[in-house]
């Protein structure tokens, strides 16, 4: 019998990538903002009760890290209230719910990759928003799947690093990037795939919380000098010439980061039986799409030289 899967953030940069994938695994009902605001909880379960669905996708969240420190109560609907409302309704409907988290709901004082079972200690607002959510959601949903991950960017969507060095490195010569925050890359498609992967794995054996993201490990900086290399070799329009590395206290911010934050993939690699693609691969494969045209990129002028 073919199930039924609400997806709850349709327009984002892993909500688009899922609804090119979830067809192939049920009946996909794709709801995004103004037809359902999390922040507004009678309109989520209103959209919930209406669907009736079997299985429900959370990808929707509230993301602007720095901007979260002033905007806390957002931040709290839409991370921590938002997730226990979708929770409630799981329940009620026996519906299966997959929600994606982050690395930031650790603190990066680590010294290797972190295990799901291992101390949380978010350092944000956005941090600890999103730990809520899932403690909500662990207390409230007895079948439910939480996939954190981290450092997403992705084809889609209006900003992400990677789109913000390729248009910085059209327009100067010289891009300062931090380079002593340490993490792992992952293109926002290998996370859309993982969920299509899990969904006929899901069972109450399967139920708790995982890590996902791309293999291999960087730090910003040595993310935005790929992205340089890969993008020089593709004819991408390019003026910089320097790549500084700084450090995090010379690049002060709002929301305070984890210094490492690589997540331990293991557990979901056992469950699935594949092992996650390097980050540097996803990348160039990233780009590659960018010269055919795919995706929504916010600047038409990054294209490559013919």
């Amino acid at each position: 019998m073919t199930k039924s899967i609400l997806l709850i953030g349709s327009n984002g940069q892993v909500g688009k990538e899922l609804q090119q994938i979830l067809p192939s695994y049920g009946n996909i009902i794709s709801v995004a903002r103004p037809a359902v605001d999390l922040a507004q909880p009678d309109t989520l379960r209103n959209v919930i009760r209406s669907k009736q669905p079997q299985i429900i996708i959370n990808a929707a969240a509230y993301t602007a890290v720095d901007k979260a420190e002033s905007e806390s109560e957002l931040a709290r609907a839409i991370n921590a209230i938002a997730p226990l409302i979708i929770a409630q309704e799981s329940q009620n409907l026996g519906a299966f719910l997959i929600h994606i988290s982050t690395d930031y709901v650790f603190d990066g004082n680590g010294y290797r990759p972190y295990q799901e079972i291992d101390a949380t200690n978010p350092l944000s607002i956005y941090g600890k928003t999103k730990l809520a959510g899932e403690e909500a959601i662990r207390e409230t949903c007895a079948h439910h799947l939480i996939l954190r991950t981290a450092w997403v960017y992705g084809t889609f969507g209006k900003s992400n690093f990677v789109k913000t060095m390729l248009r910085l490195g059209s327009e100067r010569q010289e891009i300062r990037v931090v380079a002593d925050q340490i993490g792992s890359p992952t293109w926002a498609q290998d996370i859309a795939a993982v969920i299509g992967q899990a969904i006929p794995q899901l069972t109450p054996k399967t139920s708790g919380t995982y890590h996902y993201t791309n293999s291999g490990v960087a730090s910003w900086y040595d993310f935005a000098v790929a992205i340089f290399e890969e993008a020089q070799q593709l004819g991408f329009p390019l003026k910089v010439e320097r790549i500084v590395p700084i450090t995090t206290a010379e690049y002060p911010t709002p929301a305070r980061r984890p210094a490492y934050s690589v997540l331990a993939c293991g557990k979901i690699s056992a469950v699935l039986e594949t092992h996650p693609p390097h980050w540097r691969q996803r990348l160039r494969q990233m780009l590659k799409d960018r010269v055919v045209g795919t995706g929504d990129w916010e600047n038409s002028s990054l294209i490559p030289n013919p």
